[in-house]
Parts: structure tokens; C-alpha cells; sequence
């Protein structure tokens, strides 16, 4: 189990930021330029939580508190990717701001960091309480259905990103049972293994929006 997991860890940490370099090294455009950040940012973020998982199997050594604070990185650099996401969105369509939208995105962003930075997290204990879980993640929810609505109501305007608010939705509908379930029925934490994949499949949607420009 550990051999696999830990396999899986690295190979989508490699891909993920093998990505985001790629695609930034090579851009031309703005649009190309936010979807290397997107692809940077999510693999850097959950490098601080992946690695010092991957380090608890094989080290002799409490790894607590680097997994808690790597949990509290992850969770404020995946909200950094869904901005960047309303921005992809709005460059890839040509779709004029709203200022509606854009206070709601960024409006959920800074609630959502926000309720992460309260100390009643317990970060540090690798051990978060349930509510507070819930509490951070119900802005963090929000945002996505925003997200997914706007890739939604264009998705036959562009072929390459026709099935991103499918990925996006699916991330969210695996992701909420282990956020609600995890500690109760620990088996629900392999969850995060399609989940990751739903984001792989993001990042591999911009790959291919990169290579076909």
C-alpha cells in the first residue's frame, strides 16, 4: 500500500509541475501563461503536504506537524488555482468580467483563507477537527460551483475544454466524503486517488490546449 501510494504521489507531483514548467516556459499568451501558473501552483501546494506523507512511510520520524502545516498550504494554494481557473476561464471564452462574479470569487477566496489561518484548525496536530473542516470547506464548495457553472455554460464553445467542469465536479463529489467521512471511516481517504486524477485531467486538458494553440 505504501509502495503504491507513495509511487502515485510522486508521479503526479512530477506530472504536475512538469506541466506548469512546460507550458510557462513555452507561452505566448496570457491564457497560456495562467494555465502553466494553475498547473505551478497545484503541484507545488501539494508538495508540501505529499512529500512529508511519502517521508512518514519510510522515516523513522513524527511527521505531524510538517503534514498539518502541509494540509494548511495545500488548502490556501488550491484556492489560489481556482482563482486562477475564473481567469483561464475568462481568457480561454473572451467573455467580458463580471464584477459580480469576480467579487464572489475572490470574496469566497478570502473567506476561505481566511477560516484556514484560525489557529482552531489545530493545524499543527495533523488532527483538524471535523467542524472546522466543514466550516473552510463550505466557502472552498461554493467556489467550485461557481467554477463549474461557468465551464459549463460554454463548454461546446470550446472542444479541448468541453469536459473541464466535469473534472472540476467530480474532484468536489470525492473530495466532500473524505473532508465529512475521513475520520470516522478512514478508508474513505482513498478517495483522494480519483480526485487526484480528476486534476490530472485538468492539467493534461491544458497540455493539450498548450500543444494544439
Amino acid at each position: 500500500m505504501k509502495y503504491g501510494e507513495s509511487f502515485f504521489d510522486i508521479a503526479y507531483l512530477i506530472i504536475a509541475i512538469g506541466i506548469g514548467v512546460y507550458i510557462l516556459a513555452k507561452a505566448s499568451s496570457k491564457l497560456q501563461r495562467l494555465m502553466g501558473a494553475a498547473a505551478f501552483v497545484l503541484g507545488c501546494g501539494d508538495a508540501f503536504h505529499l512529500v512529508p506523507r511519502v517521508l512518514n512511510y519510510f522515516v523513522n520520524k513524527d511527521f505531524s506537524a510538517a503534514l498539518g502545516a502541509g494540509k494548511l498550504i495545500t488548502s490556501i494554494t488550491m484556492t489560489v488555482f481556482y482563482i486562477l481557473m475564473y481567469y483561464i476561464f475568462l481568457n480561454n471564452y473572451d467573455v467580458q468580467e463580471r464584477k459580480g462574479v469576480t467579487l464572489s470569487i475572490w470574496g469566497l477566496s478570502a473567506i476561505r483563507i481566511a477560516l484556514c489561518l484560525f489557529p482552531q484548525n489545530e493545524w499543527l496536530s495533523n488532527n483538524s477537527p471535523l467542524l472546522w473542516g466543514i466550516l473552510r470547506n463550505i466557502p472552498f464548495a461554493i467556489l467550485g460551483i461557481l467554477i463549474v457553472i461557468l465551464y459549463f455554460k460554454f463548454r461546446k464553445d470550446d472542444r479541448c475544454f468541453r469536459f473541464i467542469w466535469l473534472y472540476v465536479t467530480l474532484s468536489f463529489l470525492f473530495y466532500i466524503p473524505v473532508v465529512v467521512g475521513a475520520d470516522a471511516v478512514p478508508i474513505l481517504g482513498a478517495l483522494m486517488l480519483p480526485k487526484t486524477i480528476c486534476y490530472l485531467l485538468i492539467l493534461f486538458t491544458f497540455l493539450k490546449k498548450k500543444k494544439n494553440a
